[in-house]
């Protein structure tokens, strides 16, 4: 959809700078004034487009919701992938470290995987967690 915009709106400047050309600048300008012309206007526009297009596609996320997962274990998703083990997530959360391990668990289940960095990956797949600043 993006490359029939693209080229349409191109085609449609290619035709207005024709009908310039044509009628009052021919005799001022030279062609290869036009060309930069044209270039530059692809080249801008080409630019704006490719990153709106990059934005949108960036801004989709999964809803953890919809997966079944809490908010709760979003965060022990999230420590996770910070590398802190069961533990220091419990500690971390106020929580005991048997209910660590059973949110860990159940996101295990959720996620249909059976190890921890798979459960980190997949999340990161599906912008669930940001990346940790390693």
């Amino acid at each position: 959809m993006v490359y029939w915009i693209y080229g349409g709106v191109m085609g449609l400047l290619m035709v207005v700078l024709q009908v310039v050309h044509y009628k009052t600048m021919i005799r001022d300008l030279n062609m290869e004034l036009y060309g930069g012309i044209i270039g530059l206007l692809f080249l801008v526009f080409g630019i704006w487009l490719g990153t709106s297009s990059f934005r949108k596609r960036e801004s989709v996320k999964y809803d953890a919701g919809k997966l079944g997962l809490s908010k709760r274990e979003v965060e022990v998703l999230q420590l996770l992938s910070e590398g802190f083990s069961n533990q220091e997530v419990a500690d971390r959360l106020f929580v005991s470290l048997n209910t660590a391990k059973t949110h860990i668990s159940n996101i295990y289940s959720k996620l249909n995987v059976k190890r921890r960095t798979q459960a980190i990956q997949k999340a990161r797949d599906l912008a669930l967690i940001t990346p940790s600043k390693e």
